[in-house]
């Protein structure tokens, strides 16, 4: 396929996304060089408002993964991605009920801090690991899928936008820390709506209004929405996105790094709260934009497939190709669409940096040195934001082997994921689980979602259960492309057909669920956690829905756990320690003897506040 090229004006469109990204990073720079401490550059004082981190949230998450590979998805399957919808929603729930209230008012600054709270050093580390090996992974895919599809498409230079992508993230990321990060991706998230809006308009126009969009698309078969098929080895069905895809995003939101810490950087817990509900209207936006998209392209290569044809070598070109056709006569906009594609890749690469730093910073740094002081600390954590840009910058060479890139990507999460999700599902919802229990679970799970996932991708899904919708080429110019023979695929074992050819959404539902069926199984073979060694703090009382009836059926649940509000607002004044022995308060920047009051509770606002992290002594 010859590519088509851009105009002057649309490298000004792109270079300006990439200026004023690294400008907002030199501004908080200077602004907060008076600030110099690791809490300030991690996360951002504790005194974010929800709208700019709401923004941040929907930004990092809704990538160029999303911008790209969406509406191929929707393009080739069908409109049935639209009920992510329900697993958006249902994500963010749980997140905000469940989630956020143990991590915020237990005053970390790294999610993994509580597993060390909840159990012990060895399952923090462990978790801490795979984080980073899963989010190197996913950065690298962010970074080269949609670097790949612009080059074959514009003629982008490939590695030029690769390495300006980990350049400018790593530059705003070490000079601006949390507060660079989280008000540039309010700026990114901006350019991938408008970008969105104009390929709507435009993409519409072309194809005679969205009236005709739908009859054509109905006349398609793309707007098949429910399928209620319960097969796990479908694709893509009501059950595996509302209910796997659930699971996926859940390991995303409810217990990612990324994530918690811009919920915790807000100066209340209600504001944290906030912050994700308004994010779920962000990802509500985005994936309407994302499925239109899919459908008014459609529409428009309806008569002639780009991909079955041999115009395009590849599912995640469509969109691009699609951009290029009908801005064709309209200078600057193609670059706006290329900006849209990019500000996703910019907003989750520098999300997974930061974070990438601080989970090291907390989680290693501080363990081994934990004296250190506040400006060699900022140092230390600018030079792992530095690190982590590199190396993620670097991953991306090895992103071209996963495939698709909504696959790829979710495919990753669902694998390291789904098992994170399950191991803080046992710390959280059963008190019983000891640290033997999660350790174990966490194996079992990362082997049950790696076995299945590297199943998959030796073993290939059969094409009745992914193939897509049917396209046509009857109107396409005869090409000189000749038809390639298909190869004669291997003898596959029978647990090819079964096991490794489950939908890859439920990836991270193997993991969650073996995770915790084998935590709980282990500690009650080895001998269940004592309730004296857990504070209340540390569980989340969901079973008082359940059992709201009865105190006696509560104290069941929660196994001898005072859970209870009076007893949890006592913990949180008289500042108890939540460890016996050497290990009893972690370093948090934060010790226990330089706290005026533990993280507070505003009785009239039913909310807690980060404004109680205040210190006597600054060191």
């Amino acid at each position: 396929m010859e590519a088509k090229s851009f105009t002057v004006w649309d490298y000004v469109v792109f270079a300006a996304l990439f200026v004023i990204s690294s400008g907002i990073g030199v501004f908080f720079a200077i602004k907060e060089r008076k600030k110099a401490t690791s809490r300030e550059f991690l996360v951002g004082g504790r005194q974010m408002s929800f709208g700019p981190v709401a923004l941040s949230l929907t930004a990092s998450f809704m990538s160029a993964v999303t911008v790209l590979g969406a509406p191929s998805e929707v393009y080739r399957f069908g409109a049935s991605f639209m009920l992510f919808f329900i697993a958006y929603a249902l994500v963010i729930i749980l997140t905000s009920e469940l989630f956020v209230p143990v991590f915020y008012r237990s005053g970390i600054t790294s999610t993994y801090e509580y597993l060390q709270l909840r159990f012990n050093k060895p399952v923090r580390y462990a978790a801490t690991v795979i984080y980073i090996v899963q989010t190197i992974l996913y950065t690298g895919v962010v970074v080269y899928a949609p670097a790949l599809a612009l080059n074959q498409v514009t003629g982008f230079d490939l590695w030029g936008s690769v390495f300006a992508t980990g350049i400018v993230c790593t530059f705003y990321c070490t000079l601006g820390g949390l507060k660079a990060v989280v008000w540039t991706d309010t700026f990114q998230m901006i350019v991938m709506i408008v970008g969105f809006l104009t390929v709507l308009i435009q993409g519409s126009a072309h194809a005679g209004g969205l009236y005709n969009v739908m009859e054509q698309s109905t006349n398609g078969s793309r707007l098949n929405i429910f399928d209620f098929d319960v097969d796990p080895l479908r694709r893509h069905t009501f059950w595996t996105i509302s209910v796997g895809g659930t699971f996926t995003w859940l390991g995303i939101y409810g217990v990612n790094q990324s994530t918690i810490q811009r919920c915790i950087s807000c100066k209340t817990e209600k504001h944290a709260k906030l912050a994700l509900y308004f994010n779920l209207l962000g990802l509500w936006i985005i994936l309407v934009c994302a499925v239109f998209s899919g459908l008014i392209m459609y529409s428009h290569f309806k008569d002639c497939d780009p991909w079955t044809s041999g115009i395009i070598s590849a599912p995640d070109q469509l969109m691009p190709y699609f951009v290029m056709e009908i801005f064709s006569t309209m200078p600057g906009l193609p670059g706006l669409f290329v900006a849209c594609a990019f500000s996703g890749t910019l907003s989750t690469v520098a999300a997974s940096i930061n974070a990438l730093a601080t989970v090291t910073f907390e989680d290693f740094v501080k363990s081994c040195f934990p004296h250190l002081s506040d400006k060699l600390s900022t140092w230390i954590s600018k030079g792992l934001c530095l690190l982590f840009g590199v190396l993620c910058t670097s991953m991306a060479v090895a992103a071209s082997l996963m495939g698709g890139v909504v696959q790829a990507a979710l495919s990753i999460h669902g694998m390291c994921g789904g098992p994170m999700l399950g191991l803080f599902s046992l710390g959280i919802l059963f008190p019983f689980v000891n640290w033997k229990g999660a350790l174990g679970g966490l194996l079992t799970g990362i082997t049950l979602s790696f076995w299945v996932a590297i199943g998959a991708f030796v073993y290939p899904a059969p094409d009745s259960k992914t193939w897509p919708l049917p396209l046509s080429t009857d109107h396409c110019v005869p090409s000189n492309v000749t038809e390639s023979v298909p190869t004669e695929l291997p003898s596959r074992p029978p647990i090819a057909d079964t096991w490794y050819s489950l939908s890859y959404l439920y990836y991270s539902t193997v993991g969650c669920l073996g995770c915790i069926a084998a935590g709980i199984i282990i500690s009650f073979i080895t001998g269940h956690q004592s309730s004296k060694d857990i504070q209340p703090l540390l569980i989340r009382p969901v079973c008082n829905l359940f059992c709201f009836w009865s105190e006696k059926y509560k104290r069941l649940c929660w196994c001898g756990v005072q859970h209870d509000g009076g007893m949890e607002q006592e913990n949180l004044e008289n500042g108890s320690s939540w460890k016996q022995g050497a290990e009893s308060v972690l370093q948090n920047g934060l010790r226990q003897e330089n706290l005026v009051r533990i993280p507070g509770h505003d009785p009239k606002d039913k909310s807690y506040s980060n404004m109680a992290f205040e210190k006597i002594t600054h060191f």
